[in-house]
Formats: C-alpha cells, sequence, structure tokens
C-alpha cells in the first residue's frame, strides 16, 4: 500500500528553518518506496519558508494534497471572523482571498512539475464559533459554489473536518459539525454536479467526541453519505503529558507489534486504526495516510524517519488483515 504523509508535521523545520537539516530530511523521506506523496501545508504561499528550496528537493513522482489548516489558523490569530463558513461577510472574503493564493500555489507547482501535481486542496469550515464568531451553512455554501467555479489545475476541493463547537467544552478548532458539512456539500454537488468530498483526521474527531468512537462515526457518516475521499491517521491521548490532553499535537500511535517508534498513552491503537479502516471500502478510498508529530520536538532525521515508517508499518498491518 502507498500513503500521503504530513511529513511537514514531524519535520525539523516545524517552528525554525534549518535548510541543511530539512534537505537532509527530505533525501531520507524520497528513500521511502511506499511514499506515493505528501500532504502539504499551505500558508499562504508554495511553502512556509523558501519556495525554490521546496522545489528542489521534492521527489518529482510525488504526488501531493495540500492542507490549509496551518494557513487558516495563522489567519485566525489575526481575524476571528476569518473562514468560508463566517457569517461575517469580510472575515469570508478574506478566506477566499486566501485560497486564491493557494490557487496560485498549485500552478506553480504543477508548473515545475509538468503536470498536475495536487490531487486535493483540504479547505477547513473555520471561523471558531464563539459569542462573536458564527458560522452557517448557507454561508458555506456560497463559498463553496464560488471556489468550485474556480480553476484549480486538477486538484480537487475536500473539507477536512476537525473539531467542531462543543458548548462548554474547550475547542481545538471549534469549526463546523460534520452534519452541517455534509448538508453544505452534498447541496453544492448536487447543484453544481461537483465532487467535493470530505476527509476524516482520526484525532480531530476524537478530541471533538472525547472518545475514540467519535472517528470510527464520522468515517461511517461521511462514507454512507458518499463524500469520504480519505482518512489520515493522527493520534491525540485524553491523559496530560508531552502531546497535551485532548490536543490537536499529531501523536504517533500506541506501541504495537515490534514497531520502535510509538507514544505512550496515545488513544490511536491498532485495533482504533483496524475499527475505522472498517467503517468503509478503504479500497474506494483516494487515500490513505499519517500525519504525526515529536513532542518535545528534538530528534535526528534518522528517528523522525523512523516514526514515518514505523507508522506506515503499522498501517501496512492493518489493512493486510482486512
Amino acid at each position: 500500500m502507498e500513503y500521503m504523509i504530513g511529513a511537514y508535521a514531524t519535520a525539523p523545520s516545524t517552528q525554525l528553518w534549518d535548510q541543511e537539516l530539512e534537505t537532509n530530511y527530505y533525501q531520507e523521506l524520497k528513500s521511502l518506496s511506499n511514499i506515493v506523496g505528501l500532504e502539504h501545508p499551505f500558508v499562504g504561499r508554495l511553502h512556509p519558508y523558501d519556495d525554490e528550496w521546496f522545489l528542489q528537493n521534492i521527489d518529482n513522482r510525488w504526488q501531493f494534497i495540500f492542507t490549509s489548516i496551518p494557513g487558516v489558523m495563522g489567519q485566525l490569530a489575526h481575524n476571528p471572523h476569518f473562514g468560508i463558513a463566517s457569517t461575517n461577510e469580510a472575515g469570508r472574503q478574506a478566506a477566499l482571498a486566501f485560497y486564491q493564493q493557494a490557487q496560485q500555489a498549485i500552478l506553480k507547482l504543477n508548473n515545475h512539475l509538468k503536470r498536475e501535481a495536487v490531487s486535493y486542496l483540504k479547505i477547513h469550515t473555520a471561523p471558531k464559533i464563539t459569542e462573536h464568531t458564527q458560522s452557517s451553512i448557507q454561508a458555506l455554501k456560497t463559498s463553496l459554489e464560488t471556489m468550485q467555479s474556480w480553476n484549480w489545475y486538477g486538484a480537487k476541493l475536500i473539507i477536512e473536518h476537525c473539531d467542531a463547537y462543543i458548548v462548554g467544552q474547550e475547542a481545538e478548532k471549534g469549526f463546523m459539525r460534520l452534519e452541517d458539512e455534509i448538508t453544505a456539500v452534498k447541496q453544492v454537488n448536487s447543484k453544481l454536479n461537483s465532487d467535493i468530498g470530505i476527509s476524516i483526521n482520526w484525532g480531530r474527531s476524537a478530541i471533538e467526541t472525547r472518545d475514540t468512537n467519535g472517528p470510527i462515526q464520522h468515517i461511517k457518516q461521511a462514507y454512507l453519505n458518499g463524500l469520504l475521499k480519505g482518512i489520515i491517521f493522527s493520534g491525540t491521548s485524553d491523559i496530560d503529558g508531552p502531546y497535551g490532553q485532548w490536543k490537536d499535537t499529531h501523536m504517533p500511535p500506541a506501541q504495537a507489534l515490534f514497531l520502535p517508534c510509538y507514544a505512550e498513552n496515545s488513544l490511536l491503537t491498532m485495533e482504533q486504526m483496524k475499527k475505522s479502516i472498517q467503517q468503509c471500502n478503504y479500497q474506494q478510498l483516494d487515500f490513505i495516510g499519517a500525519k504525526i508529530s515529536l513532542s518535545p520536538n528534538k530528534a535526528s532525521v534518522a528517528q523522525r524517519i523512523g516514526y514515518i515508517k514505523s507508522i506506515t508499518a503499522l498501517l501496512d498491518h492493518v489493512l493486510e488483515v482486512q
């Protein structure tokens, strides 16, 4: 099986740019034969630090999924009304302008590789819902219709579900409920004959529901509605520790088999991965992958690659026994 890997989360340069370390890391990534491509962070430009470095260091055979969540969270830090689902029109328009920048980044990558290299653009239903900032299905539908009219140069739009706003619960993202995202997508797809999809991040669904059944239910819900395009496995914990309690810190999986790289107290167990995959026909999905971080973020390039090898080996085992 081949996987999409959110390698940016495991990279040496998550906070400070070290070109030499990052170059070594990408060289090792390119040696992993079971990686079909990368989930790549979009922050307003092609690469957070250096577009040209990125173009020179990627594997020309890789496929890409752009994820807008790092950029969306950065925008929300300055403008809490920002988001494609925002009932604040200025905030909604700011989000559309941000995604037009993503359109140009996709074009730049395609031009370099001389092919349509981006399969999906993951979009997110900001803003964070609070007393002062609200979202609506209608606002989301309006944004999706606008975005679907643009040329995405081979990429498809996909909503990555993040933990939704729950009354009385501290949110990590606090975006829209999955039910509302599904409603908006199905109505837009029906109206435009489009193929906007949904993807589930295991950890974010567990964080929302405070339960390992959350990802299972979300995967099943998206699948039964005909919208599930992919699953990314990323962990979390219900116990405070290096990765926090119910935090979106991309925790590695729990110990399993004889794999050397894991995280104590991770709720992402091999059994939970099996249960998640069983909620859908995984062979119909467009991607399966993983995104993990290290906390504290102190490790050699070899150790970082070791964590990626461990979670892909775990996925291989899970999928082989289905």
